[in-house]
């Protein structure tokens, strides 16, 4: 079994501008691709898990998604940074579109994609890692057996009270070079 890193995606690879489904909305944050390089080279597989509620609200479609994400990939592969998987919700209980509206199983905080990645990766998710911006990620993590839990970004100061147990780093870049100084404790 593998260890993984698993990563929220807006606002913690790209700028959160809300509801990020157009190339033209995509824009990674500083010393992103550096940080998941590093990771690779840790051994981590990288996994990104992404609620994109825009697609069920009719803002943007699958295809739409499929394009950003290649984009992420090809720009990321540059530096073998790329993602080892991708497992988004397109789903939201009160979505216009109506083949997206549901109470569905793998919308965070539930943890259905993190079974989903385990079961494709053969990951050991006891001793992998979460990151990711919001108490939602970070619960959906917990409930799939994560031990290593990482909040960052813009909603330190609302989010972090909600999930006690998570470290808290400003971005990515400062967790990785804690984690390359071995300054982090990991199950």
């Amino acid at each position: 079994m593998k260890k993984a890193v698993f990563f929220d995606r807006d606002g913690v690879i790209n700028r959160d501008y809300g509801y990020v489904g157009t190339l033209e909305r995509f824009e990674f944050l500083p010393s992103v691709k550096e940080a998941l390089a590093d990771i690779k080279a840790m051994g981590y597989a990288t996994i990104l898990v992404t609620n994109q509620s825009g697609i069920a609200r009719g803002l943007y479609t699958v295809d739409d998604f499929d394009t950003v994400t290649e984009f992420m990939q090809g720009e990321l592969s540059k530096t073998g940074a790329q993602f080892d998987g991708i497992y988004f919700c397109p789903h939201h209980p009160q979505a216009s579109v109506a083949q997206f509206r549901c109470e569905c199983t793998c919308r965070k905080p539930k943890p259905e994609m993190f079974f989903w990645a385990q079961k494709e990766h053969d990951l050991d998710l006891e001793h992998s890692i979460m990151v990711g911006d919001h108490a939602s990620d970070i619960e959906a993590a917990k409930s799939a057996g994560v031990k290593n839990l990482f909040l960052i970004g813009e909603h330190l100061q609302t989010d972090g009270p909600l999930v006690p147990e998570a470290q808290k780093y400003a971005d990515l870049a400062t967790l990785v070079a804690a984690m390359k100084q071995n300054a982090i404790t990991l199950v």
